[in-house]
């Protein structure tokens, strides 16, 4: 079975249409911050504020130069954490040395904060209060609800242990009401294959390309490829789809699985933020 991330985002983005067309008076508007040319972000911007006008919603970009200091990007993210008419703050990863993005992340409003990374709302996840959380897990979630995957007691394992991907992948698949059995694997794990044969959920987030072969996976297990790699010949996933899909139960393609999943649910967080700040009725 073929996990399709661009059915069920369409469905999710569709959902948020109808949501926002019953409030036409309001403009819930998402910033997104990014410094310097980078091709790819360009890209990906470009996508994402078209699928969020699509939707209703009023994206906005704020394009600074790769000189920009710190003090400067940490400035204009502050004005529009303070622009009540803002209501969701992106801040393109990653930034041009030797910019820290940590400090400016901090200055985003964590109600504000739709990608979810910042410390605050790191740590609601973590203590089982969550609100905005990273919408590349949070798309992995709902892509299980929407295809009615079983998680109580199943045993998971999420590859890599980024604090964008893995590690909000695994609080979310043991969270109580989900309660896999979780384990995170990353670069120093050993025998990551026969590791990884043991899941009966399987997410690959550490960007190798075809790393997870049919030797990675149990037959009937639920395969979630996250990683994305740029290569000659494309974009590459973790994931050697043509072998594994042969004997799991369901697997994502790349691309279109968990990608337009991460975009759906950017909208969706965006919606909460505005819900948040009392600019939309729950």
């Amino acid at each position: 079975m073929i996990i399709d991330g661009k059915k069920v985002a369409l469905e999710l983005r569709e959902k948020i249409k109808a949501r926002l067309a019953r409030h036409p008076h309001l403009k819930i508007t998402l910033a997104t911050v990014s410094v310097g040319d980078d091709p790819a972000s360009k890209v990906y911007v470009g996508m994402q504020h078209r699928t969020a006008e699509a939707a209703g919603l009023y994206p906005e970009h704020i394009q600074l130069a790769a000189g920009t200091s710190q003090k400067q990007l940490e400035e204009q993210i502050e004005q529009l954490a303070q622009d009540d008419k803002v209501h969701g703050i992106i801040l393109q990863l990653p930034l041009p040395d030797p910019l820290d993005k940590d400090a400016a992340l901090a200055k985003i409003p964590p109600n504000k904060d739709i990608d979810g990374q910042t410390d605050v709302n790191m740590g609601r996840l973590l203590q089982g209060r969550k609100q905005l959380v990273p919408c590349t897990p949070l798309g992995v979630m709902r892509l299980i609800e929407a295809y009615n995957i079983e998680t109580s007691g199943r045993t998971a394992v999420v590859v890599g242990r980024s604090a964008v991907v893995g590690l909000p992948q695994f609080l979310l698949l043991s969270e109580k009401g989900v309660d896999a059995t979780v384990t995170v694997a990353h670069s120093r794990t050993r025998d990551l294959a026969e590791l990884c044969k043991s899941a009966d959920i399987l997410v690959s987030a550490i960007g190798s390309p075809a790393l997870i072969t049919e030797a990675y996976v149990k037959p009937g297990a639920m395969v979630f490829d996250v990683g994305v790699t740029e290569t000659p010949s494309g974009i590459q996933g973790d994931v050697d789809f043509d072998a594994v899909s042969k004997i799991a139960g369901g697997v994502t393609p790349m691309p279109g699985g968990t990608g337009p999943m991460t975009v759906a649910c950017l909208l969706e967080n965006t919606l909460l933020a505005a819900q948040l700040q009392n600019a939309l009725p729950s």
